[in-house]
Order: C-alpha cells, then sequence, then structure tokens
C-alpha cells in the first residue's frame, strides 16, 4: 500500500510539473513571396517569352521596312489589282492575261489543290495495297513490295520529276502522229485530249452529284447502325455507285437543259477542244504518288501489325475469309494506328507539290515567281505563298485530326 501511494504521489507531482510548464511561444510566421509560387512565375515567364518574341517580330519588320525604303521599293499589296500581264497554261477556271494578279494567284492556288488533293487520293489507295502486299504470304508479291517502298523512297522526288517528265514528253509523238486508241481520245508529248461535256446540263449534272453523295453518306450511317442492330449486311459499295450514277443523269434528264460531247480536234500544231490531261501534271501526279505511296505502305504495314494476331485468329474461328477479316476486323482497328503518322504524310505531299515548279506546272510557287518578277514585290509573294501552304495544311491536319478523335476508342 505504501508503494502504491508513493508511485500515485510521483505521477501527481510529475503531471504537476509539466502543467507548469510554459506552453512554447508560437512564432510569427512570415509573409509568404508571391515568387515562391509555381503559378505566378509560370505567368510571369509565359509573359516574358510573348514580350521578347513581340520585340523580336517588331525589329525584324520596322528593320525590313526601313531598308525597303531606303532602296525606294514599294511595299503592300495594291498590285493584286493590277494587270497580270501573263498567260497561264492550265488553268481550271477562265483566265486571260487581262486578268489580275489576284485572279492569277487563285488560278496557282486551284492547281496546288487539284494536284494535291487527287495526289492524297491516289497514294492512300496505291500505298495501301502495296502495305497490304507487304504481309503477303506470297513470297514474290512481298518481295516486289519490299523492292518498290525500299527504292521509292530512297530516291529524291526531284529526280523521280524529272524522270517521269522525260518519259512523259520524249517517248509520246507530236500532235500530227498521235496515237489514237479510240475515237476522240490522243495521247502525244502534249498529254492525253479526251472528250469534255459542254452545255447547261453540266450545272445539274453536278447538282446530282452533289446530292448523291449526300445520299451515301446517310446511307452508309443508317448501314452502319442497322448491322450493328441486327447484324444484317447491307451492300453499300453497290448501292452508293447505283446513286453516284443514277442521281446525275436523272438531274440532267428531269431538268431538260443541253448537254453536249466536245470532242478534240487537231488545228493546225495542236488539238482544240475537249479537256487536256497535260505532260506537266501526269509528271507531277505520278511522282507525288508513286514517291509517297512508299511511305504510306510503311504506315498501313505498322498498323496492320499493331493488331494483336488473336484478332486475326478469332476472325478465322467464325468462319470469316482472310479478306474479310481484313477489311472488317484488322483494319478498323489498325486505323487507330495508321492515322497519325499518315496525317504527316499528306502534309508531306501537299507541301512537296510546290516542286511542281521545276518541271513547268503552274502552281502557286510558280505563278508567284512569275508576279514577283514583274513587280519587284518579293517579301509579299513570299508571304503570299506561306499563307496559302500554311492554311491548306492546316485545314487538312483539323480535318484528320477530328476523324482520329472520332475513331479513337472510348473508355466507358
Amino acid at each position: 500500500m505504501a508503494c502504491a501511494s508513493y508511485v500515485r504521489v510521483c505521477c501527481a507531482s510529475n503531471l504537476m510539473s509539466q502543467s507548469a510548464d510554459p506552453l512554447p511561444a508560437k512564432t510569427a510566421s512570415k509573409p509568404k513571396s508571391a515568387w515562391n509560387d509555381p503559378k505566378v512565375r509560370g505567368i510571369f515567364y509565359q509573359i516574358l517569352v510573348v514580350v521578347l518574341v513581340a520585340l523580336g517580330v517588331w525589329y525584324l519588320v520596322s528593320n525590313t521596312l526601313q531598308n525597303l525604303s531606303v532602296r525606294n521599293i514599294a511595299t503592300g499589296f495594291d498590285f493584286l489589282a493590277r494587270e497580270a500581264g501573263f498567260a497561264i497554261g492550265e488553268a481550271p477556271i477562265s483566265y486571260t492575261p487581262e486578268d489580275t494578279y489576284s485572279r492569277a494567284l487563285t488560278v496557282g492556288l486551284l492547281n496546288t489543290l487539284r494536284a494535291a488533293v487527287i495526289g492524297i487520293v491516289l497514294a492512300t489507295i496505291l500505298g495501301t495495297i502495296i502495305g497490304i502486299a507487304r504481309l503477303s504470304s506470297n513470297w514474290l508479291v512481298a518481295k516486289i513490295a519490299s523492292v518498290y517502298v525500299e527504292v521509292m523512297r530512297n530516291v529524291p522526288l526531284l529526280l523521280q520529276l524529272f524522270f517521269w517528265y522525260a518519259i512523259i514528253s520524249e517517248s509520246f509523238p507530236g500532235p500530227r502522229q498521235a496515237l489514237n486508241p479510240m475515237p476522240g481520245v490522243f495521247l502525244s508529248n502534249r498529254g492525253l485530249k479526251f472528250p469534255s461535256l459542254e452545255g447547261d446540263g453540266l450545272t445539274w449534272l453536278a447538282a446530282g452529284f452533289f446530292f448523291a453523295i449526300v445520299a451515301v453518306l446517310v446511307l452508309a450511317n443508317w448501314s452502319r447502325r442497322r448491322q450493328e442492330r441486327t447484324g444484317q449486311v447491307f451492300p453499300i459499295w453497290r448501292a452508293s455507285i447505283a446513286l453516284l450514277l443514277a442521281c446525275p443523269l436523272l438531274a440532267w434528264w428531269l431538268s431538260g437543259a443541253e448537254l453536249a460531247l466536245n470532242m478534240p480536234e487537231l488545228k493546225g500544231f495542236n488539238f482544240r477542244g475537249g479537256l487536256t490531261l497535260t505532260p506537266e501534271f501526269a509528271a507531277l501526279l505520278l511522282g507525288l504518288v508513286i514517291y509517297t505511296a512508299a511511305f504510306i505502305a510503311e504506315v498501313v504495314r505498322s498498323g496492320i501489325q499493331a493488331v494483336s494476331h488473336g484478332q486475326w485468329e478469332a476472325a478465322e474461328s467464325l468462319g470469316l475469309r482472310r479478306t474479310m477479316a481484313l477489311r472488317l476486323i484488322v483494319l478498323p482497328q489498325a486505323l487507330r494506328v495508321i492515322i497519325p503518322p499518315m496525317t504527316s504524310q499528306y502534309l508531306n505531299l501537299t507541301k512537296n507539290s510546290s516542286l511542281a515548279v521545276a518541271i513547268g506546272y503552274p502552281d502557286i510557287v510558280s505563278v508567284v515567281n512569275t508576279t514577283l518578277n514583274q513587280t519587284g514585290q518579293a517579301i509579299e509573294g513570299i508571304m503570299i505563298i506561306m499563307a496559302a501552304y500554311l492554311t491548306v495544311s492546316l485545314s487538312i491536319s483539323l480535318f484528320m485530326n477530328w476523324y482520329n478523335a472520332r475513331i479513337a476508342l472510348v473508355e466507358r
């Protein structure tokens, strides 16, 4: 009992001594500096970079304008309203030398767009076929595709353009000895001439074709939803071809507008009438398509190989043929891997079309070069070329990014 009471007394004294100790004084917190906040520093650095870039641009612009004024060189885009005074050999819209520089530049831009759009479509088709051929179980087909890829992507595009232009312009006879494989079609070193349609009925044909494209898109969406709901496959390809052929003809027939066939005829030293596929455009298109298709083939091959082999085995277990498995199962999954690098190849093809000036095709670069030689507006001409390619490239990127986001897997 004495020990227990002694322990209680000691504990009580310890508690009293602890309670008697003064509490530690609270140290006054120092005011926190705004510079230590990462957000504040980030905003400051961003503002600093913007200011430095603006100062650099201001210095370059002011220095350039000062040098131009010293040399008495006029600046501005007023020259676009003046008469161009030069002819353009290939114009998708009506153009004469009496038109303005702005219309001449429009012709050059349309020629660039025509080469880029047609080249992208053909290069995609050819590259996809070659990419699939590289994975073929047939040894000969796979080796031919491999040789094509290795040769075409390692030969500079400019040399290929010269090669194809020389082949087309030197291998065929002149207009008077032109090849005539079928009525109304002539092949010479001036290009390929074939009949064209003219008259008011062309407008109705174009309207019917546009309506057919809209109908095909709606039908494709409906068939996809129907297949997801019922499992039944709708013959979308046959229906699409029928719509694309029937709608323009039906629109023209209902309109009752005139439509005539313009046949090319040899007059003097060249053909008149009809449509012309010029050697310059043909050489440019061949070079762009064959060169870019080699890179697209590798993109397609890598995308297909990125799909798990189990997908092939699952398709075979369902009784699908290899072609159906590739079209319905493997390629839709491979697109998620293919689209990003494919976008880069489309941009490369568009920018590579500027090499058309080397073989005389009147693209935007060629027309601007002629314009600045006549007007002396070199800086404005370079700015027009840069703005044109930047606008086209950004448009392609936006469309491909939208499509890539549309086919992306949605996590649930």
